[in-house]
């Protein structure tokens, strides 16, 4: 792990590097996060502008600066482009534990790309953000990402039903979690 200028960590794995993300990959983000398939489980409808890129960028700092998270951008190693972010959300850290999230430009998808930046990621929250639990949470239909969260010895606890509403309807989420101690 690296620090950049504004002491953002730059991780990298075999063939990532994680980075923060800048008003100036805007245009990429727009690119994966307006496509139907990318979005179909982000709870979020497809992106029109890229005025909904900046706003996302705008969270990404936001939580950052708050200290309920940090998100990395997915960038191929000597690339610059952006194409996919990974990272934490609602970090507590009274009680030592985060949700993870992602996504990946579909173009990407079946590389193993996102499960090469968890792991990576996940073992950044356990080493220097002092985590004990990491959980995901996952519509029942996205079997793409309970297949990725098991892959990475993510365990499924059970099903929050009706738990959270996005796109007009409620979603049943199942809730995994990673433990410091499954590693």
């Amino acid at each position: 792990m690296r620090l950049n200028q504004n002491d953002f960590p730059l991780l990298e794995t075999e063939r990532l590097t994680l980075r923060e993300i800048t008003n100036e990959d805007a245009e990429d983000i727009f690119r994966y996060l307006s496509d139907k398939a990318v979005m179909k489980y982000y709870g979020m409808e497809p992106f029109q502008t890229i005025e909904d890129s900046l706003a996302e960028i705008d969270w990404y700092r936001t939580i950052r600066a708050q200290q309920t998270g940090i998100r990395w951008g997915i960038t191929l190693k000597g690339e610059n482009k952006v194409i996919g972010s990974c990272g934490f959300f609602n970090w507590e850290k009274r009680h030592f534990r985060t949700e993870v999230g992602f996504e990946l430009d579909k173009q990407y998808w079946g590389q193993g790309l996102v499960s090469e930046a968890l792991k990576t990621v996940s073992r950044y929250g356990f080493e220097h953000m002092k985590l004990e639990r990491i959980q995901a949470l996952v519509e029942p239909p996205n079997l793409q990402s309970q297949r990725l969260l098991e892959k990475n010895f993510f365990i499924q606890e059970g099903l929050l039903r009706s738990y959270e509403y996005s796109c007009g309807k409620m979603d049943d989420l199942y809730m995994y979690s990673l433990l410091k101690t499954d590693l």
